[in-house]
């Protein structure tokens, strides 16, 4: 890490090098690329992975061949867990206290007029991914951008990451995305599922 003399610190590259090498290297991601692909080509649209990492998401793959619908949404890049769907999932999956020191810790704060602002909102969409096993949000990072999220399991059945589709620049509603998209995306997790160990 180094100082701008500015008052802000920013990573070298042999940091961000780390990154890469631990990305390249990561079972999931490796298993994951292909049944990303595939998805993404059947229907159409991007798709990424990620993994919960603090309060925050971390998106560890992306399909090919779609083109880079936001920087944000590239590899590496974090967004917060209280205001996608991915998060919402992923936190739905943490056990009781986990989820319960996240909830007094978490701060937030408006990337759109839309974006999630009360705990209990927050509380609503968590439960809400927990009881229907997917989660969506709409306009909540981004203007006109929405995402459909499930989640990844390992053979003991424990939720290690989320499979994402997002529209950028066009909405569709929960009910038009779960019936065009969700058995799909399930059908994509339950094969990543099948092939990741505990």
């Amino acid at each position: 890490m180094a100082f701008d003399g500015t008052g802000r610190f920013y990573l070298r590259p042999s940091v961000l090098s780390f990154s890469h090498v631990y990305l390249s290297a990561s079972p999931i991601l490796m298993l994951a690329q292909p049944i990303l692909d595939r998805l993404a080509g059947a229907l159409l649209e991007a798709c990424s992975l990620a993994v919960l990492d603090g309060d925050d998401i971390v998106y560890l793959a992306r399909s090919a061949g779609t083109p880079i619908i936001s920087p944000v949404l590239n590899v590496g890049r974090r967004q917060p867990a209280f205001c996608t769907s991915i998060g919402h999932l992923l936190l739905a999956n943490l056990p009781r206290d986990e989820l319960d020191a996240y909830l007094k810790r978490v701060r937030f704060y408006p990337l759109t007029p839309h974006t999630i602002r009360s705990l209990s909102v927050l509380r609503a969409a968590i439960d809400a991914a927990r009881e229907s096993d997917y989660a969506y949000v709409s306009q909540q990072t981004e203007l006109r951008l929405c995402s459909l999220a499930v989640p990844v399991r390992d053979a003991s059945g424990a939720c290690v990451a989320g499979i994402n589709l997002i529209l950028r620049g066009r909405l569709l509603v929960r009910d038009e995305m779960i019936e065009r998209y969700l058995r799909p995306m399930q059908d994509a997790a339950n094969e990543l599922n099948s092939v990741l160990v505990p």
